[in-house]
């Protein structure tokens, strides 16, 4: 074990939370560890005048710590699981999962309470194809702008009236103490959230057994059975993190349900199926319902997107 345990993490406030969660979380654990953070813009948080889907998904917002990982510049990094792509780099890997905060996704809004209390027209941001997608499924009167940045950039946004409403992850707002802000959060049967949403993922290299080792205290099998049906659902309908795909498994006692959708981005389409298993076949669970939602519908609705979800189904 190195003297001083280096975390990359993204420079965002809530990226730079989390981190330091963690940091706090392990020199509890660990007395007299040396933890230190190592801040990083990626280009996730440099190319905001496109969209996700076009500059190359959400695995923006990681491969720069991906890469200072693998050159020995940090050991461990800290993400937001819903950023995280299906596949890692060879000689990484996800150690730890920590408990989940809330996944619902949530509205925020100076002027009104809740999705059916805009008017029509009004005029709604969000980054996200799937809750873009749903939006339009629920409110096909809404519109829908383009809307990225971090929290606190979005919510200037919102306050200098360029928006009607935000929707926003209910967990980052909760991790920044801006709850109060939430007008409404979103039943997860109604409004799917996304693949992981609300779940930090620490991150290492897989040959690195002493930092394995002071990481496991802190991983929670809740999560990571979760996280199994739900990332096993993703990988199995292509792995995109900038298509309409959403995945939510709830845990209750040895069982566990997974629910799931597959939309097309403006909302014309639709495939959505659930799947209840026993905890030991989380994963199996995410792949039977990836097949059952491809053969639905979705293989088409991927395709059009130029998704490949190969021979499956």
């Amino acid at each position: 074990m190195s003297a001083v345990l280096r975390i990359a993490t993204r420079q965002s406030p809530l990226a730079l939370w989390q981190a330091e969660h963690v940091q706090a979380r392990l020199r509890a654990l660990h007395p007299g560890l040396i933890v230190e953070l190592l801040p990083m813009t990626t280009a996730g948080d440099q190319l905001l005048d496109r969209s996700l889907a076009t500059v190359g998904g959400k695995g923006l917002f990681v491969k720069e710590l991906e890469q200072a990982m693998l050159a020995g510049r940090a050991d461990l990094a800290v993400h937001s699981m819903k950023d995280v792509p299906a596949q890692l780099p060879d000689g990484l890997c996800l150690s730890a999962f920590l408990a989940g905060e809330d996944p619902r996704d949530a509205l925020v809004s100076n002027r009104y309470a809740q999705l059916d209390a805009l008017p029509q027209g009004a005029h709604v941001g969000t980054a996200s194809l799937r809750r873009q997608a749903q939006l339009r499924r629920l409110r096909p009167d809404l519109r829908i702008s383009e809307l990225r940045g971090n929290v606190g950039t979005r919510l200037r946004k919102l306050d200098a009236d360029e928006f009607d409403a935000i929707l926003l992850a209910h967990a980052g707002l909760a991790r920044l103490g801006l709850g109060a802000r939430i007008r409404q959060s979103f039943d997860p049967e109604v409004f799917v959230p996304a693949i992981a949403q609300g779940v930090i993922g620490i991150e290492c290299r897989s040959d690195d057994a002493a930092t394995q080792a002071l990481l496991a205290p802190l991983h929670d099998a809740v999560s990571a059975t979760r996280l199994a049906a739900e990332r096993t659902l993703n990988a199995c309908l292509g792995g995109a993190c900038t298509v309409p795909v959403a995945g939510h498994a709830v845990v209750r006692g040895h069982g566990l349900r997974l629910l799931a959708l597959v939309a097309a981005p403006d909302g014309s389409r639709q495939v959505r199926d659930e799947i209840s298993g026993e905890l030991g076949h989380a994963a199996a669970l995410g792949e039977q319902l990836a097949m059952r939602l491809l053969a639905a519908g979705g293989r088409e609705i991927l395709s059009d997107l130029g998704v490949d979800v190969g021979r499956a189904a």
